[in-house]
């Protein structure tokens, strides 16, 4: 596995931890962004390290998916939900981007949901570099 495909799958891993904790600690809007970054990196991880591509500047994890698919096998009700989490990038942070406030809008179930879809990438994405 390519060193830089390689940093992006541990910041990855790094970041779904960083959303457990905060599921656990009921800071449930920063659960769902860190599960939105744990899916961004590991999708860009899979990227660099089997599709040869430098990632793109964004944050929109259904275009991210787009165009590691080929590499990367995601069942239908995780790609579903890929849209729903790709939301949580700007609406779990800022006031009035899709919610008043944020800090305290979001649900436990939003963030379990997040948490389980980036799971999933995640643990698809060190599957598929390993054996790439």
């Amino acid at each position: 596995m390519r060193e830089e495909a390689l940093d992006w799958l541990e910041e990855a891993r790094a970041d779904l931890r960083r959303a457990e904790r905060m599921l656990e600690e009921g800071d449930y809007a920063i659960s769902c962004f860190f599960s939105h970054q744990a899916i961004e990196k590991a999708l860009k991880a899979v990227m660099i390290g089997l599709a040869r591509k430098r990632p793109p500047r964004t944050h929109d994890l259904t275009a991210l998916y787009g165009q590691v698919e080929a590499f990367l096998e995601l069942p239908e009700e995780v790609r579903e939900r890929l849209p729903e989490v790709s939301q949580y990038y700007v609406t779990s942070r800022y006031p009035s981007a899709g919610l008043r406030r944020p800090s305290i809008s979001f649900s436990r179930l939003q963030a379990e949901r997040a948490l389980e879809v980036a799971r999933h990438v995640v643990r698809r994405a060190r599957e598929a570099l390993a054996t790439g």
